[in-house]
């Protein structure tokens, strides 16, 4: 049998090691200016009030941005009241208005937060060709949206003037790829500068933490 007395000492070594490494981990975990995000200077205008605003510039045909749609959900659910999600489509050339359309569309008619993560889903996972307009009609139809109308708001000047708003955002933030994270009007990070998807969240709430705490809540 082997003696409490003996195996004291050698728990007391492993829980002051365990300490230690996590001591480490909590240091390196700190989000790094320059490295895991960058501060916008002068700071940007939200548009959430007493809110603390969190943009997502994303694009349906990115993977690593349908890889971090389950983790943000989650993250934006669990998040306190004191925060808003707010959603940009990205727009590098003409091959990625249709997405953007498509997003704005849905949100015209009401549909965005039932078909958002289906919108993925389908093209990356089913290979539904959703950035073409033929299947993407087809498809709204079979979700029980009438295509007419979805298709005459989406061709509309107003979903246009909505494409115009998002490259001008993206031109305002200075958004180098995506997925990327606007938080509060001052800070931008995204998953290649934290490394990976869950990484990014981390940092995201690091720095909701911070924008609070520099508004004094």
């Amino acid at each position: 049998m082997i003696s409490i007395r003996r195996i004291l000492p050698v728990i007391a070594v492993l829980l002051l090691a365990l300490a230690a490494t996590c001591g480490q981990a909590q240091v390196q975990s700190v989000p790094q200016l320059g490295r895991d995000y960058v501060r916008l200077d002068p700071p940007r205008p939200v548009a959430s009030g007493d809110k603390i605003e969190v943009i997502e510039f994303f694009y349906y045909g990115c993977p690593v941005c349908y890889e971090l749609e389950p983790t943000l959900a989650r993250w934006i659910y669990n998040s306190p009241g004191t925060v808003v999600l707010r959603r940009v489509p990205a727009l590098s050339s003409e091959n990625w208005d249709n997405f953007a359309k498509l997003f704005y569309t849905l949100e015209a008619v009401g549909q965005l937060g039932r078909l958002h993560w289906p919108v993925y889903d389908n093209f990356h996972f089913d290979g539904v060709r959703l950035n073409e307009e033929t299947a993407m009609g087809n498809w709204v139809s079979r979700n029980g949206i009438d295509k007419e109308k979805f298709m005459k708001i989406y061709r509309s000047p107003e979903i246009q003037a909505k494409l115009a708003a998002a490259r001008q955002m993206i031109q305002d933030y200075d958004i180098k790829g995506v997925p990327s994270m606007v938080i509060d009007g001052k800070y931008v990070t995204s998953a290649s500068m934290t490394g990976s998807t869950l990484a990014l969240m981390q940092v995201v709430g690091q720095l909701v933490e911070l924008a609070g705490k520099e508004r004094g809540k």
